[in-house]
């Protein structure tokens, strides 16, 4: 395994994933954090460009000048988009070496506790919380909290399965 050390700071470039060698590697790490991503900010570019892909063109994502006066005093990220964001932040924390195929097989348990206003520095925390062998692959089990910088609940906890193939 090669670790990853401490998170970069504004201005530099952040640090490598931790590295697993193989599936064994990896689900020896059940039970325990893998790690944090860097931060990212999540711009209104990025909250209208969900927002065109998918037709979700609610006010409270895209109107900024309602969304103003509204509950949270800002546009806030889609759900969805959020969630959607895992994949970028994950690849920061790990990365599986020697398998021939790593594909997503679903999720669980997903919420959204808070919301992610916009300009909002989000980042992701990972935990191995399940491994389950099965022919010649497993499907792990990472649970992911996605958290807002300065927030107080997460904006996404969600188990994300992907299915291992050696």
């Amino acid at each position: 395994m090669t670790s990853r050390t401490g998170t970069a700071q504004p201005g530099q470039s952040a640090p490598a994933p931790t590295v697993y060698q193989g599936l064994s590697e990896f689900e020896a790490q059940l039970g325990r954090h893998l790690g944090y991503s860097d931060w990212h900010r999540v711009t209104q570019e990025q909250i209208d460009l969900f927002a065109e892909a998918t037709g979700d063109r609610q006010w409270i994502h895209v109107d900024a000048e309602k969304a103003a006066t509204g509950p949270y005093g800002k546009t806030i990220a889609h759900g969805y988009l959020t969630l959607s964001l895992v994949p970028l932040l994950i690849k920061q924390i790990y990365r599986v070496e020697g398998l021939s195929m790593q594909v997503n097989y679903g999720v669980d348990k997903l919420r959204f506790p808070a919301p992610v206003p916009v300009d909002s520095r989000i980042r992701a925390g990972a935990e191995l919380v399940g491994v389950e062998r099965s022919g010649n692959g497993a499907r792990a089990t990472v649970r992911v909290t996605v958290e807002v910088d300065g927030g107080d609940r997460p904006a996404c906890v969600v188990d994300t399965i992907a299915l291992m193939v050696p």
